[in-house]
């Protein structure tokens, strides 16, 4: 630390030869209502100090970035973790708990709310990183955020991340067994033999932070993110006539209606036409946009929808589901309160219960209780090559992220999903690999969204985790013949996930 500056004094008189942690706790005491912003001096005249008061849209947010190709604990992350929030994406603001020292702001208000379980004494990059990884789940807000910079020139990272300062964070925020996870796939995929830190890592405790005083700082956002406030309904269907009928019921008796109901009903029998009768014989409070295919799949079904929607918002909702009344009421306000553009509200089944969280940044997106604001999408479609497959909601999700949108989750509103047990595939889908000799293993789907938006550490990662999931006793009788087998469906799988991405 070599200054500290205010924009209302000047240089503002203190020592300077502290620990950066330590000064950023004295001034957010000092200073409770203040925007708090630390800026490497390589940058100083890079900062974009008129845009950071507007990124504050409400107080409880934490912003860093750096130009840098790396982060601070490299793409060996992906060795142990399997979240959207290792690869970042640079050249938007992208939700991920990796937080920089470069540039960064936070609000006072987090940082005294915070500070009785954060540690001062990490250095910077440490801190910064243990905060956002322990608060995000929390409600918390973070980003890597490029506009904290006027010009981003794409450089290489002056510090290199320290193999020791790795494995003492994988064994303070992670579950044990993670840290001996990173050190097999070090070993196995790097050669590297790292038995040093990983002992010294095993003294250290997990820190277990709850950050409750968060919970105290209100979500109010001043962003004006609700134009019209009208909003769309798009339902995918196949074969599930009453199901749908309770859902419209549902929808009619909200006190907030919806503007349309998109249906787009799916039956692959060849000269089949709809027994959607309801939709003409019955009286509705908003129009229903109704479109019939001889062509099944949920992924061409929603996008066709998606070019019929024509609101500012879009309800993304599955046919057989159960909500309340109230749903899209408070739907609508959580656009408001949060500022933010997409969220899921909770999804359960009648065996399950909802824990109720703060609202906080999630890591998958489900395209079956999903709110959305349709400029969000414009543009964007289901990809086609996950039909019949699993990971189209998530590759969608995927596709949000890499336009800056970032995706909630919100516990106060819950869905039923009832798993319909009829409709669904009425036949048996074919699928381009079914008469091969060696079946693919995971599916080529699956693999797909994996070489789409994994590291290649987190690909590695999933190659190890899955083949000790799928441990057989034939591993034993004959190890090297069960390695060259899983290998083989591996190579088969990654063969057929690029053959669905060149179609």
């Amino acid at each position: 630390m070599t200054e500290i500056f205010s924009t209302e004094t000047g240089i503002f008189p203190s020592k300077i030869n502290r620990n950066i942690a330590e000064v950023l706790f004295d001034f957010a005491e000092k200073f409770r209502d203040e925007i708090l912003v630390w800026c490497h001096e390589s940058e100083r005249h890079n900062l974009n100090v008129s845009v950071i008061e507007t990124l504050f849209h409400h107080k409880k947010l934490l912003f860093s970035y750096s130009s840098s190709t790396n982060n601070f604990l490299d793409n060996r992350l992906g060795y142990f973790e399997d979240s959207p929030f290792i690869k970042i994406n640079k050249e938007v603001r992208y939700a991920t708990w990796q937080m920089n020292s470069c540039v960064g702001a936070v609000h006072a208000t987090v940082i005294n709310a915070c500070k009785k379980d954060l540690k001062a004494k990490d250095n910077f990059d440490y801190f910064l990183n243990s905060f956002a990884k322990s608060a995000m789940p929390n409600g918390l807000f973070c980003y890597s955020e490029p506009r904290l910079l006027m010009q981003k020139k794409v450089v290489e990272s002056k510090r290199k991340t320290n193999t020791y300062e790795l494995f003492r964070f994988t064994k303070q925020h992670y579950k044990t067994r993670w840290v001996f996870l990173l050190f097999f796939n070090l070993l196995l995929f790097e050669k590297q033999f790292q038995v040093v830190p990983f002992v010294f890592s095993l003294f250290y405790r997990k820190r277990n932070f709850n950050f409750e005083a968060l919970n105290q700082i209100a979500l109010a956002s001043n962003k004006k993110n609700i134009d019209q406030g009208t909003i769309d309904v798009l339902i995918p269907t196949i074969g599930r006539k009453e199901y749908l009928l309770n859902v419209l019921n549902n929808l009619a008796s909200q006190t907030y209606l919806p503007k349309n109901v998109i249906i787009i009903e799916q039956n692959p029998l060849e000269n089949s036409q709809s027994d959607l009768d309801f939709i003409q014989n019955s009286k509705w409070p908003f129009v229903i946009k109704h479109h019939f295919t001889n062509r099944s799949g949920v992924c061409n079904a929603r996008n066709i929808g998606l070019t019929m929607v024509e609101s500012e918002f879009t309800f993304f909702a599955d046919d057989d589901i159960v909500f309340e009344n109230d749903l899209i009421e408070k739907a609508i306000l959580t656009f408001q309160t949060t500022g933010n553009e997409v969220f899921l509200v909770a999804c359960h089944l009648e065996s399950q219960s909802v824990i109720p969280h703060q609202i906080k940044q999630f890591a998958v997106f489900g395209a079956g209780h999903a709110f959305v604001k349709s400029a969000c999408f414009t543009d964007l479609k289901f990809n086609v090559a996950y039909e019949f497959g699993f990971g189209e909601d998530n590759d969608f999700g995927m596709q949000l992220r890499n336009r800056g949108y970032d995706i909630l989750y919100v516990s106060t509103s819950k869905i039923l999903h009832l798993k319909a047990p009829i409709g669904g595939f009425r036949t048996k889908p074919s699928v381009p690999w079914q008469d091969d000799s060696i079946q693919p293993k995971p599916l080529p789907t699956v693999m797909l969204f994996k070489l789409l938006y994994d590291t290649k550490e987190q690909l590695l990662n999933y190659k190890v985790t899955l083949f000790f999931k799928n441990l057989t006793k034939e591993f034993i009788f004959n190890p090297v013949k069960y390695i060259r087998l899983f290998n083989k469906k591996w190579t088969r799988s990654i063969f057929w996930a690029n053959e669905l991405n060149n179609q």
